[in-house]
């Protein structure tokens, strides 16, 4: 893909690690729709570059990951359309698979959309400041970006349930406990984290990486013998490719193994 510029959010590749940051800091980087535009080529960049293994998501400045769509520009009639066509909110909470991990490195405020957001992602890290929520009953609407789906397969029903229903929020120890986050780091640390766990993520089989990301995601929506089945099937394809003989081969050597990502 050719090089890509933005306005509203910053989308750098460095190495097999890239961070894609919500540039929107005095709008605590609400997602309007040209912000989820540009989020969608951004993901196709990195969904398609085969150099570029984990991406990391956070937002600018120190107070919000990000506190959703964009309610000033909603009430002005903006919608997220680009083209006559629907673009998912942020990009990539719809219609746009993608089995390369995603970390989001929350930074502040996680709400509404910003929390839908991090749903979408594989790893959340969080700071102590870090707030959760899925306000959107507050304001008449509904958490419309996936938050319905996935944050009761994410946390406890009874919690997620409590959540959306009565648009509270909880504090990072509640997520953290809740099994919403791994790791609580403190601001300055977030990011130095987040990479430490992308390039942990990159020292690992690339394909393995990534077909055992497709089982996890399409299995969820499988009945379980259907979801161990499809497991079968992923795992016999893997079983045939280079690294996977690589591996064991290495380990039997007791060296390093040299991944090639076939």
């Amino acid at each position: 893909m050719a090089d890509l510029s933005f306005e509203n959010i910053i989308y750098k590749k460095e190495g097999p690690v890239a961070v894609l940051t919500i540039n929107r800091e005095p709008q605590l980087n609400a997602v309007n729709a040209q912000t989820s535009s540009e989020m969608y080529r951004a993901w196709e960049d990195f969904r398609d570059d085969s150099n570029v293994r984990v991406c990391i998501l956070t937002g600018a400045g120190a107070k919000s990951f990000s506190t959703g769509m964009d309610l000033v520009a909603t009430s002005r009639g903006e919608n997220q359309f680009e083209g006559g066509r629907p673009v998912p909110f942020g990009g990539f909470t719809k219609r746009m698979p993608i089995y390369k991990p995603i970390i989001a490195a929350i930074n502040g405020y996680c709400l509404a959309g910003g929390m839908e957001l991090a749903l979408a992602c594989d790893i959340r890290i969080c700071t102590p400041e870090a707030r959760f929520g899925l306000p959107e009953v507050r304001w008449a609407i509904m958490p419309g970006a996936g938050g319905t789906q996935r944050l009761p397969r994410a946390i406890p029903q009874a919690l997620a349930n409590y959540m959306i229903l009565t648009a509270d929020q909880i504090d990072a120890e509640t997520a953290l406990r809740a099994g919403l986050v791994s790791h609580i780091v403190p601001l300055p640390e977030l990011m130095d984290k987040a990479h430490q766990i992308a390039n942990t993520i990159c020292e690992r089989g690339p394909l393995a990486v990534r077909t055992a990301k497709e089982a996890i995601q399409r299995g969820l929506d499988m009945p379980m013998d259907h979801g161990l089945a499809y497991e079968d099937v992923l795992l016999t394809r893997l079983m045939a490719t280079e690294d996977a003989k690589e591996g064991p081969r290495a380990f039997a050597e007791k060296r390093k193994p040299d991944f090639k990502g076939r």
